[in-house]
């Protein structure tokens, strides 16, 4: 169910991927945060790619056995952001997009990888790299709070009762689609992986 289930060759690809990814998404909310004014993350030791400074133990050890984790939220003060509601969406945006970034870059390699067949052994690391960091980012999308997702979705709903019981029932939501997952009813692997898949195709013809 989890990366402890999957042989060693495929683990050895993994967790260093998943390592990067989240460490790399974390470091882009950090990193934002700090050019809009709040240096919280930076004082807190965020704004590096250490993952030991951004891996929570308990959402390692979920990912690892379970095959669902999280790292460590990076610390915002609000109160330090000029336009705190524009500010919060920048933030939150900022660690879906540094996913996708990765995923293109990897693209491009992938792409000129297979044409130009330099080395075959790169195809499915990278495969897995691309896959990883659009999950990564799509899964964070969904708006359900505590997801990036619900700090962006302001942006298309206004209505501030809506806002409030999605920040107030999200997490309920998430964690029973999580549970749902885990014994077999994957309504939110589906909403993941099928445009993962599109993505996927788009950004690799593959």
């Amino acid at each position: 169910m989890g990366i402890a289930s999957l042989t060693l060759e495929l683990q050895l690809i993994l967790i260093p991927t998943i390592l990067f990814a989240l460490t790399f998404h974390e470091y882009a909310h950090a990193r934002v945060a700090y050019i809009l004014g709040d240096y919280t993350s930076y004082y807190q030791n965020r704004m590096n790619l250490n993952p030991f400074n951004h891996l929570d133990p308990f959402g390692t050890f979920a990912l690892y056995f379970l095959g669902f984790g999280w790292a460590k939220p990076v610390p915002v003060n609000v109160q330090n952001l000029s336009n705190p509601r524009k500010d919060m969406m920048m933030i939150a945006m900022a660690g879906p997009a540094s996913n996708m970034f990765l995923a293109f870059a990897a693209s491009i390699i992938y792409r000129l990888n297979f044409f130009l067949q330099i080395n075959e052994s790169f195809i499915f690391p990278l495969e897995i790299f691309i896959q990883i960091n659009i999950v990564l980012a799509i899964f964070n999308l969904i708006p359900l709070n505590p997801l990036d997702g619900s700090r962006i979705l302001p942006l298309i709903v206004k209505d501030p009762k809506i806002l409030y019981n999605i920040e107030l029932y999200g997490p309920r939501v998430l964690i029973g689609l999580v549970i749902l997952n885990l014994i077999g009813i994957p309504i939110l692997s589906t909403l993941i992986l099928t445009p993962v898949s599109v993505i996927f195709y788009f950004l690799t013809g593959a």
